[in-house]
């Protein structure tokens, strides 16, 4: 069976080029770009071309997609002018600090307090959105159609009765109201922001003082350029970064920037979401889900700008009458819970990849854990201790079988001196012994083999939950998201692979054992450069398979 574990080894090597292969890339592709957010160095540069996202609409007498073109001179949010000429409004709750600009009533930034990009004392917080000379993130929603406010000739200016606007101790929400005035019609366009809450509800509010039926549809869309922040330096592996929605024949479908390059995409849905999806965050267009919406994703032209979106159907008011058109938009966290509950299939943007239905209960028990202990460096352990309870029985067949070739060794050694020369002969005569002592050689591969899912799942599970960013453990582990600072749980990681290696059965060929020796030294290398959490998780997995292994070794020794 010597065929076997060559080809173990030969993967483990490929594995290894390949992780090498993936750092240097990584190095790469996520070389720190410098790009001015601070309040006081942000300017806001006139837009570029802005298309709507929307297909044909034929009932609203809508024949083309308008095109929506934001002229504006240079603004910068250290600006103050007085509250009638006003082009940017700030809005600030205990979990969101937001700009709006009155031309178009778009978001152009959005700051995330409760999640700095560090934990530094007083690190500004994360950039979600942001609109300056270097980089294009923002929403923006607006209305097209008949009476639509958005058009190619330019976008609406509102006005506003103050320019900060701020959820003061005790209120739940904060309201913020853009009023524009239309002949025969008057709208506003509010904002909604709530405590506790990255959801941000937007609606239009129309009263019909004319004596015709007003008719729009209302439109949401992201947009953005190919900007991939740096939210880690660890190596873990590359996170999706790129657009998602939901779909009649997918749950959950991605649409990358070289997938919008190539065309654009449409659908319709009733309900749905669009997102732009990165590591630990997501923006995310939450439309009427009693409505069947359109949805479009493409590239901008040959300028590195995409855009995703919705339109809505056709919302009629009559004369004399009131009406309202509606969506919400997220920005934020990737929280599990929260996405599950505001529109179907929203949480699949955690990105599990194809073990989602084992990962899933694998962070629900993280959580649990969570909630017992307050700390989720110690829930992974306890979560870890779960895993191998629940995996006990085949993992303990794997060991007993390692440990009764453990046992053999001697006399395999000997039929490989009697045989070595004839290597037909003697793996008759091993496979002879083999059934003789009732011993299978892939007994110790198999059970394992069955566990590599549950462990992939779990590594996914750790590397894309925000819970674990900038979350401390103990003593120097400060950050699970980060790599251990002074490489101490690699280097005991390592130290355990090889103590494990000791009880287990040596390869019979020297260079095969020569190259498992080195596996506990490429492991701990390439463990300095990932995420702590995992680290931590496969460091507590070696040490207790290093106790089963030797209690289970010990008695097959003593019967």
């Amino acid at each position: 069976m010597d065929w076997q574990r060559s080809a173990l080894i030969a993967a483990i090597v490929v594995v290894f080029g390949l992780l090498f292969i993936r750092w240097n890339e990584y190095q790469e592709e996520h070389a720190p770009v410098i790009v001015e957010t601070s309040n006081e160095s942000v300017l806001i540069p006139p837009l570029p071309e802005v298309e709507a996202l929307a297909p044909e609409i034929q009932q609203s007498g809508v024949s083309a997609i308008p095109e929506l073109l934001q002229r504006a001179d240079h603004v910068t949010t250290e600006d103050t002018p007085n509250i009638e000429n006003a082009r940017l409004v700030t809005v600030v709750s205990d979990v969101l600090q937001v700009t709006i600009d009155t031309l178009g009533g778009d978001i152009v930034r959005v700051t995330l307090p409760q999640h700095p990009v560090s934990q530094e004392p007083g690190a500004e917080p994360f950039v979600m959105l942001n609109r300056t000379q270097n980089q294009t993130y923002i929403a923006q929603s607006g209305l097209i159609g008949q009476n639509g406010t958005d058009t190619a000739a330019g976008r609406p200016r509102f006005s506003v009765s103050q320019a900060h606007y701020e959820l003061l101790e005790g209120d739940e929400t904060v309201v913020v109201d853009l009023l524009l005035k239309q002949d025969g019609a008057s709208l506003t366009k509010r904002f909604t922001f709530k405590r506790n809450d990255y959801l941000i509800d937007v609606a239009y509010l129309v009263d019909n003082h004319s004596s015709e039926v007003w008719q729009a549809h209302l439109f949401g869309q992201i947009q953005r350029d190919s900007y991939n922040p740096v939210v880690g330096n660890s190596m873990a592996p590359n996170t999706y970064l790129g657009a998602a929605l939901t779909t009649d024949e997918e749950k959950y479908k991605k649409l990358d920037f070289s997938d919008m390059e190539e065309g654009a995409f449409k659908t319709e849905k009733l309900g749905g979401w669009v997102a732009m999806v990165q590591h630990y965050f997501i923006s995310a267009w939450v439309p009427d889900q009693t409505q069947t919406n359109s949805y479009q994703l493409r590239k901008l032209g040959s300028k590195d700008l995409y855009t995703m979106g919705f339109t809505s159907a056709a919302v009629e008011v009559a004369p004399g009458d009131s009406g309202e058109l509606r969506a919400a938009f997220y920005v934020g966290p990737k929280d599990q819970y929260l996405l599950e509950e505001l529109s179907p299939y929203l949480d699949l943007t955690i990105d599990y990849g194809w073990l989602w239905w084992v990962a899933k209960p694998l962070f629900y028990g993280l959580t649990m854990f969570h909630g017992l202990v307050g700390n989720w460096g110690w829930s992974i352990i306890f979560l870890t201790f779960l895993v191998k309870l629940l995996f006990f029985p085949l993992s303990a067949a794997s060991y007993k079988s390692m440990a009764r070739m453990r046992k053999l060794q001697p006399e395999m050694a000997r039929l490989k001196e009697l045989y070595g020369d004839d290597r037909q002969k003697m793996s008759q005569e091993m496979m002879a012994f083999y059934k003789k002592e009732k011993v299978n050689p892939m007994g110790g591969c198999l059970p394992m083999l069955i566990q590599m899912p549950v462990f992939i799942a779990l590594y996914w599970v750790l590397n894309e939950s925000v819970e674990l960013r900038h979350s401390p453990f103990i003593f120097w582990l400060t950050d699970l998201s980060q790599k251990d600072p002074y490489y101490v749980l690699p280097v005991l990681n390592g130290i355990s692979m090889f103590v494990l290696q000791t009880l287990q059965p040596a390869p019979p060929d020297p260079i095969q054992a020569k190259v498992m020796r080195l596996m506990p030294v490429a492991f701990s290398f390439f463990f300095m450069f990932f995420p702590a959490g995992l680290v931590l998780y496969w460091t507590v997995n070696s040490i207790l398979s290093i106790v089963q292994q030797w209690t289970i070794t010990r008695k097959i020794i003593r019967e």
